[in-house]
């Protein structure tokens, strides 16, 4: 398998030089790395080309580096059931940069790229309905970013006096606490094995 994905990269590079920046295969998988401007073409590339027949996109999204230039990578994973290979693209882009969509070549790829939107604010232009999709309408910030914080902005629930659901800012009612995972459950009589504080007592 590895050797004959070797050959499917090289002849994609050989093929299409234009797009492919680098490409590799680890864990029995192609790894290609897309230029931005050139994501369209290379996936209907790889789509229509007969010895690729990459027809079925099986997802979109995107990895968060927030000490690098190019902050985003962004996804796709590509299924060739003809040849039974999968292929993986990454794509590179800055913080403030956008990304041409691929529903025209994969009308699946709507709602992939909604949530990668949604999830990481990574802009795809010419989609034909970017909107959030998994967050709430007035939703601050993209959740999977690394900077976005794990308690969030705000907290919904539903108010049983005002009768509907309401924000808030997050509140925390306990402070955070520091837990002791070496010292025993409380209230055992035993000694568990390893346990290195036993020897202070």
């Amino acid at each position: 398998m590895s050797d004959a994905l070797k050959e499917l990269g090289a002849l994609i590079e050989a093929k299409r030089a234009d797009c492919v920046l680098a490409w590799d295969v680890t864990h029995g998988e192609l790894n290609v790395d897309v230029a931005p401007a050139n994501i369209v073409g290379f996936i209907d590339f790889l789509k229509t080309d007969a010895t690729c027949k990459f027809t079925v996109l099986v997802d979109i999204t995107a990895v968060d580096y927030p000490d690098r230039v190019k902050r985003f990578d962004v996804v796709y994973h590509l299924l060739s059931m003809h040849q039974n290979h999968r292929i993986r693209l990454r794509v590179s882009i800055r913080e403030d940069e956008m990304i041409p969509s691929v529903t025209g070549v994969h009308p699946g790829a709507n709602w992939f790229e909604r949530e990668t939107f949604d999830m990481f604010g990574i802009i795809f232009t010419g989609h034909p309905d970017l909107r959030r999709l998994l967050t709430d309408y007035g939703f601050r910030g993209h959740p999977l970013r690394k900077d976005f914080p794990t308690t969030g902005y705000t907290e919904v629930r539903y108010d049983d006096e005002l009768k509907r659901v309401v924000y808030e800012p997050v509140s925390l009612p306990q402070e955070y606490r520091q837990f002791d995972f070496m010292s025993p459950w409380e209230g055992a009589n035993y000694i568990l094995p390893g346990d290195e504080k036993e020897g202070a007592k």
